[in-house]
């Protein structure tokens, strides 16, 4: 420790009370402003400072005192005042070792007081303690003091001494602090800067100097442009400036740079906050940065796998919703642009776009695609691959030699090279597979100023293409079944407008709507006409409950039992009783009894399968125009009567197809000529919007002209109804009855005696010749003669012989017996039994019927304009022996 003089540092008290002094600057308080040197104090201060900022006097409290030649204290500083406690009035004139030092200590004390007023100085650390107890009622404390006395001489030339004191403990702090500031500036893995006022570096610890090169010491006097490029040193610097004006700390300041001799960027986290002296005053910013490129890096790659797993589940949620191969195409691109490239392009086989069974991929990569999809985010126009402009739908190929070829014949992504000075700077073509088949290809472009594709990339681009060829592949699947499945349907419905005697029919059907993202299923509605003998016609509408294939096919087996059915000539009743019977059966594998046995075990029941349907079933006769209605759970009939307004029938509803247990009832309605009847399903007139009864009275109110020609009905009751029908199908049947004129039927009654077979020749011959088919009469009358004959040897009753013109000849003999002929073969012996068969030769069919007063056999012939032509009898009785 320097000595001090005490000739300098003394201020007496002129009127010669006690008097205190200071030791330079080092014992006056902390000062309230700093001067230059040599300037006068300001008003109110106790002193001015000189010394240059963060002098070590700001930290360590100097204290000073002086003893006279008799020992005693003499002088009393106002920085011992604040160390020892005691004020200069009590401090002058005492005895400092009889005061301060232990009891234990003072004859030793004595001596070196003595040694001091002889001359010699010392220093030494000294205990002490304050006299007296300090205010509020405080013990006195104990303190450790490092002493530094300094022999002197008074005016009068007599030996005293000044004394410097510190108090050990500060010291002790100081050199504390040190320690720890040494230790976390020196050993910290983080870089550590002292940055000064001035915005230079003052101090750089071993890890920064490890980062940039040199020892710490070369980094002294650098400054942030010394490390940083210009726009981020700008930055950092104001930040820096805005940390030393305010006080107000910056944590986590991420700054990016460059190491020196390496073309690597950096990043860094600061955190930045001021550094005081120990008067308070900022002396500068303490900067500690952290290298965070990896934890970026790792955060880039985690942002990444997220991004990555959010557009994947995009992907899941949002492709595949369509059963289209074009819907689902445009979905993918929906997806991926602009959330994952730029520009994108689907092409699909040709082949796979025509339904065929297997795409047809060459195994040079070169079969020709259609393009079915393209997305852009940067610009409209079509996008450039393999150096040809393709638009949307164009069908196109890729030359053998190209990226996209090889990536179709290897099932391989490949990248595509750049068109230089295009707008294009990255391209994936990714080949679009589904169990193991290369079904398209999907074309991935980043423009310039977006990041090029990785390997993450690639291997995302992989994925998304792959969920969409499955997605595609599906469709395919599906579009082939449902264009089978409406094969199937559409070959069970009757080709073209049906025919029927005394009936102008016209029909509609419709396939469900498919308006909505999902292309529709086939349903399982039907209808039909079909001829019965006696110029009688069965109308059947129905609907099998569900949809798709499996309602198509019990769709397909319910319109042939029905055909079976009605060829057999049932009652309507007895059909639908029959169809009941037959659909229960259906989805069982023993048929009807098992579906029985099912239905008595309730744990079983679930075991088969259930097809319900509704049908009405109706027999029209073109002679008395009288209709006989049948239903099986289905939507009434509607009848439009000349100059009256449209009404529903009442039909009872009975219950649908397959449910069993109930017997079905029949209506007779008869019809006056030229009135209108419309069958249809459920398809026409309800949907999710419109209540049934809704679309019923809409219905009703669409047949306001049943004169205009029935096609035109047709197409107005659908336009009409539009609205009102949702995704169901739709089976409409209209007719308009033309009763057989009252000329063009001839009915006879005969009695049951022998002679009755030459008056039914009589009437046919009569009746023939007056319809003009004279071509027609020898045979007809021996058909007539053959069934006449049979009438009087098997049946009973009276008979009754009809004959029937119309688009055929036919006639009809009735007898009440129950008895149904029975064709056989005669041998070469017998002399009867052939007279069915040449029944069966001479006309174009012929069969018998139940009827509810006995039975009715009945043959038909082609009237002579007509494309059959007559078989000769005589050549018809050769050929039966």
């Amino acid at each position: 420790m320097s000595e001090i003089p005490a000739k300098a540092a003394e201020s007496k008290d002129p009127s010669g009370g006690a008097r205190s002094y200071t030791a330079g600057a080092a014992d006056a308080p902390a000062p309230r402003a700093v001067t230059g040197v040599g300037e006068p104090p300001a008003p109110g201060d106790a002193m001015w400072q000189s010394s240059p900022p963060g002098s070590i006097y700001d930290y360590i409290k100097v204290a000073s005192f002086s003893i006279g030649p008799d020992g005693l204290v003499d002088q009393w500083s106002l920085r011992a005042e604040q160390l020892f406690g005691i004020t200069a009035e009590q401090a002058v004139g005492m005895d400092p070792i009889e005061t301060f030092v232990d009891p234990d200590l003072r004859e030793q004390g004595q001596r070196k007081m003595a040694e001091i007023l002889d001359g010699r100085e010392w220093t030494g650390v000294v205990p002490f303690r304050v006299p007296e107890p300090r205010s509020r009622g405080e013990c006195g404390e104990e303190g450790l003091a490092e002493v530094y006395v300094m022999p002197t001489l008074t005016e009068d030339g007599e030996k005293a001494a000044v004394c410097i004191v510190v108090d050990v403990r500060t010291l002790r702090n100081i050199e504390t602090d040190l320690a720890a500031s040494q230790s976390i500036f020196g050993q910290s893995p983080f870089g550590f800067l002292l940055i000064d006022a001035d915005l230079r570096v003052r101090r750089a610890n071993q890890r920064f100097a490890s980062l940039f090169g040199g020892t710490p010491d070369d980094h002294r006097g650098k400054g942030v442009h010394d490390y940083l490029p210009r726009p981020e040193a700008d930055r950092i610097t104001a930040t820096l400036r805005r940390v030393l004006e305010t006080g107000n700390a910056i944590t986590d300041m991420h700054v990016t740079g460059f190491v020196p001799n390496t073309d690597e960027r950096r990043h860094w986290s600061v955190n930045l906050y001021r550094v005081h002296s120990g008067s308070g005053r900022p002396i500068g910013v303490a900067w500690l940065a952290t290298d965070i490129t990896a934890r970026r890096a790792a955060a880039r790659e985690a942002a990444a796998a997220r991004r990555n797993l959010a557009l994947l589940n995009e992907a899941g949620a949002r492709i595949g919703n369509s059963l289209d191969l074009e819907t689902t195409a445009r979905e993918l691109l929906d997806v991926v642009v602009p959330g994952f490239c730029d520009l994108a392009t689907v092409d699909l086989y040709q082949g796979l776009l025509a339904g065929d069974e297997t795409p047809p991929g060459l195994a040079d990569g070169s079969a020709a695609l259609r393009r079915v999809a393209f997305a852009s985010a940067v610009s409209d126009a079509p996008f450039v691959g393999g150096g040809t402009s393709v638009e949307v739908g164009a069908v196109h190929h890729y030359p053998f030699n190209s990226p996209c070829a090889d990536a179709l014949r290897t099932a391989r992504t490949q990248r595509v090279p750049a068109e230089e000075g295009g707008l294009v700077q990255s391209t994936l073509a990714v080949p679009m597979v589904a169990h193991d088949t290369v079904v398209g290809l999907v074309q991935f472009a980043r423009t310039k100023g977006s990041e090029p594709f990785g390997d993450r990339d690639r291997d995302l681009a992989v994925e998304l293409a792959a969920r969409a060829a499955v997605c595609i592949d599906n469709a395919r699947l599906y579009r082939r079944e449902h264009e089978r499945a409406l094969i199937l349907q559409r070959s069970l419905l009757p080709p073209g407008d049906p025919v029927a005697s005394g009936l102008d029919i016209a029909c509609r059907y419709r396939p469900g709507n498919s308006s909505s993202d999902r292309p529709s299923e086939v349903g399982g509605d039907w209808f039909d006409v079909i001829e019965l003998p006696g110029h009688r016609t069965a109308l059947v509408v129905g609907d099998v409950m569900g949809r798709g294939l499996r309602a198509a096919v019990a769709m397909g087996e319910l319109r042939s039992a029905v055909r079976t059915l009605a060829l057999l000539d049932l009652e309507p009743a007895e059909v639908l009783g029959a169809l009941d019977e037959i659909a229960r059966g259906l989805g069982a594998p023993g048929g009807v009894q098992q579906a029985t046995r099912s239905a008595r075990r309730p744990r079983e029941a679930d075991l088969s399968e259930v097809y319900l349907a509704t049908c009405i079933y109706a027999v029209y006769d073109s002679v008395t125009r009288r209709i006989t209605f049948a239903n099986a759970g289905h939507l009434p009939p509607v009848l439009v009567e000349p100059g009256e307004d449209a009404l529903m029938l009442d039909v009872p509803p009975g219950m649908p197809l397959g449910v069993g247990g109930e017997p079905f009832e029949e209506v007779d309605v008869d019809l006056p000529e030229g009135a209108l009847l419309a069958l249809y399903t459920d398809g026409l007139v309800e949907s999710r919007d419109h209540p049934l009864d809704e679309g019923l009275q809409a219905f009703v109110g669409a047949l306001t002209d049943p004169a205009r020609p029935l096609e035109d009905v047709c197409d107005h009751v659908l336009n009409t109804l539009d609205t009102h029908h949702g995704e169901d199908d739709i089976a409409l049947l209209m007719a308009r009855v033309q009763g057989l004129p009252t000329d063009s039927v001839g009915d006879w009654t005969l009695p049951r005696e022998p002679r009755s077979v030459g008056r039914a020749r009589e009437h046919a011959r009569g009746q023939l010749l007056s319809w003009g088919l004279e071509p027609l009469v020898d045979t007809a009358e021996l058909l007539v003669s053959e069934l006449v004959t049979n009438a009087l040897r098997y049946g009973e009753g009276e008979i009754r012989l009809r004959l029937l013109l119309d688009r055929t000849l036919v006639c009809e003999v009735w007898d009440s017996g129950l008895v149904q002929p029975r064709r056989r073969r005669a041998r070469d012996t017998d002399e009867g039994g052939r007279g069915l068969q040449l029944v069966g030769l001479l006309s174009t069919s012929w069969g018998s019927r139940r009827t509810p007063r006995g039975k009715t056999v009945w043959f038909e012939l082609p009237l002579p304009d007509g494309e059959t032509g007559l078989t000769d009898p005589a050549e018809a009785l050769l050929s039966l022996f």
